[in-house]
């Protein structure tokens, strides 16, 4: 993370195009999420093997981590291995987990000192011994804490979450915990890996991909997407902020009216 420790220092000398007096600040979305897509493509513009791409991506990871943290978001989730993944080249999958587990050591003191809570969104059983064993470590010594909530999508699908919570649901009316006719939308969401989390407001996705991905497809449902042509590992804090600003010019209807129209 980034040593800056307010606002008006992390985000001095901002570029032409970002006016810091536009921002309001009232009105971050507690929750944002990312979609780091193009670490791969990066790494191939500028001849460098794939392996160069993601550990370029963790370096915008830590540095949105601590914008994040600097413009008081409440959640900033992150899409980093998705279920799918595993089909990847075995020798690239084992990059990943390595890099996964000697990062998450290498920042869990920052993670401390910035009071961020870290949970895993996903199955992390099924990962490699030495990276479940950090994660674990991870999960252990930020519980208590109480500022941001780092919620890190490892071996993660959203289909995959979805049947397991209709497993959790129909096991509870099974027990006769839970009566069938009291299965709400509150029911459902409560037994995704998201439980207690607010819904993503904003959701970024880098490289110019057009799709979700099999990612968070219950939680979006009236989040506001932000699709950049940049690369995941180019995505800074004043890229953060284009699309914190592009958020606050949009207008939030949820299958309503707009104010003017309602007027």
């Amino acid at each position: 993370m980034d040593d800056d420790s307010t606002f008006e220092t992390f985000f001095a000398n901002p570029p032409e195009d970002i006016d810091l007096d536009a921002l309001d600040r009232t009105r971050i979305p507690r929750h944002i999420s990312c979609i780091m897509d193009g670490n791969g493509r990066w790494a191939t513009a500028r001849g460098l093997n794939r392996g160069e791409g993601h550990r370029a991506g963790i370096v915008s990871l830590r540095e949105i981590i601590t914008a994040c943290v600097r413009l008081d978001v409440e959640v900033l989730s992150a899409y980093a291995f998705s279920t799918e993944n595993w089909k990847r080249p075995e020798a690239e999958v084992n990059l990943l987990m390595h890099l996964f587990a000697q990062t998450f050591i290498q920042e869990l003191p920052l993670l401390k000192r910035e009071n961020v809570r870290v949970v895993f969104l996903g199955d992390i059983s099924a990962l490699p011994l030495e990276t479940r064993e950090v994660f674990e470590r991870g999960l252990s010594e930020t519980r208590d804490h109480t500022g941001m909530v780092l919620a890190l999508a490892v071996n993660y699908g959203a289909r995959a979450e979805i049947a397991r919570a209709a497993k959790l649901i129909a096991a509870r009316v099974a027990a006769g915990e839970l009566a069938v006719e009291d299965i709400d939308e509150d029911v459902v969401a409560n037994s995704l890996y998201t439980a207690g989390l607010p819904d993503p407001e904003l959701v970024v996705r880098t490289s110019g991909e057009m799709r979700l991905s099999n990612y968070l497809l219950w939680q979006v449902a009236y989040a506001e997407f932000y699709i950049t042509p940049t690369y995941w590992p180019d995505f800074n804090r004043w890229e953060l902020l284009r699309a914190i600003l592009a958020f606050q010019g949009r207008d939030r209807r949820f299958g309503g009216l707009s104010q003017k129209e309602d007027a």
